[in-house]
């Protein structure tokens, strides 16, 4: 299943600059594990804002949930997931 994620970020300005360059460490590797495996299919940032949008290739909405969860960021997250489905004039074969 496809899904189309917007993930729009609002570290709090007082924590510490530390304790942000770590979560954004472990944020990435979480990230890249999730590339590699296929699950996290494309990721681009939002020109001038701290946001992405991402498509996802996940199983199911409860495997989306759960790795959206899982990302050290969520907590600062607000998230707009959209479910995806192949258009029929597509002529691609891989964006099922």
């Amino acid at each position: 299943m496809l899904f189309h994620v917007r993930m729009d970020v609002n570290i709090p300005l007082d924590m510490p600059v530390e304790r942000v360059n770590e979560i954004k460490a472990i944020e990435k590797a979480y990230s890249q594990n999730l590339q590699n495996q296929g699950k996290w299919r494309h990721i681009w940032r939002v020109t001038g804002q701290y946001s992405n949008i991402s498509i996802f290739d996940v199983e199911s909405n409860e495997e989306l949930h759960n790795i959206l969860q899982g990302l050290p960021l969520y907590p600062y997250m607000k998230i707009e997931v959209m479910a995806l489905n192949r258009h029929p004039s597509s002529v691609r074969d891989d964006d099922s």
